[in-house]
């Protein structure tokens, strides 16, 4: 099993510090925030680049993905992890979006990252669902081919109240545009959210999981990231389902609402997961 922990958490460190708190924890993966205070791609200069790999090598870190789905840089005002999104009415706030999801995928290729994860398209604002999916995949596919030309994973996570929030919108949005490099972030907490069992949903969408988000929901399923085993998500159920797919990806415990404390919230959220992953034999 493969355990990571994102760096989402720890908005008032710095990488270098996370790193080394996140290794004497336990962690042996780190998904990087690629925003402020971490690793904003747009401008990271090589000597930054440089002492994101030191980091990482000196605590013996390895990335289980690059995190391109928060912007706190742009600071827009009606929503610090979303906006601007892939579906904004002006299309050159849309271009944002777009030219920083290519700086994270060139970004993770000179980091030697895998995979990014991405937003889902953003909140509706009452425009029709059908129209709003037609411009995703049309803002989406000159990065799916920047993407292709880095040969990394360009993943998408559903979200709740964003364009693509269930399993359901998840594959008629991945039947209308295909390539070796675009996958899925499941996100357990958000399905859950959503009202897809977390346990089946893995099972459905087996072949399109690439990465995997770890955060546990209230019973209440309001989208609030709570530290595993404080919700009501069957991880045992869960970790089964993956077990049984044959996953043997990264698992990335995202905790970004417990910036106060966060290194309480990762041991815990590790020894959590860990004795729930050895009852099941995963």
């Amino acid at each position: 099993m493969q355990l990571a922990f994102s760096t989402n958490a720890y908005l008032h460190h710095s990488f270098a510090d996370t790193c080394a708190r996140l290794a004497g924890i336990g962690y042996r993966g780190v998904e990087i925030m690629a925003d402020v205070p971490h690793a904003w791609p747009a401008y990271l200069l090589p000597e930054h680049k440089r002492a994101i790999r030191d980091s990482l090598a000196k605590n013996n870190l390895a990335i289980s993905n690059i995190n391109a789905f928060m912007m706190h840089a742009i600071n827009d005002h009606r929503q610090k992890y979303w906006h601007p999104s892939w579906i904004e009415p002006d299309v050159n706030y849309r271009r944002v979006r777009i030219d920083h999801t290519k700086r994270a995928l060139t970004l993770a290729k000179e980091l030697g990252a895998t995979c990014i994860t991405t937003e889902p398209g953003g909140p509706l604002e009452g425009r029709p669902w059908g129209e709003m999916l037609k411009l995703f995949v049309e803002m989406l596919k000159p990065v799916v081919e920047h993407a292709e030309k880095e040969q990394v994973l360009l993943l998408v996570e559903p979200e709740p109240d964003l364009l693509i929030e269930t399993a359901d919108q998840y594959l008629e949005f991945a039947s209308k545009i295909s390539s070796p490099y675009l996958g899925l972030n499941f996100d357990i907490g958000h399905s859950y959210c959503v009202s897809d069992d977390p346990a089946a949903t893995i099972r459905r969408l087996a072949p399109l999981i690439k990465h995997v988000h770890l955060e546990d929901i209230a019973p209440t399923r309001v989208h609030h990231h709570m530290i595993p085993g404080e919700g009501a998500i069957d991880f045992g159920a869960a970790l089964t389902a993956l077990k049984d797919i044959g996953y043997t990806g990264w698992m990335t415990i995202e905790l970004y609402t417990c910036h106060e404390n966060p290194d309480s919230a990762a041991q815990i959220a590790r020894d959590r997961v860990l004795k729930i992953a050895q009852a099941v034999g995963y």
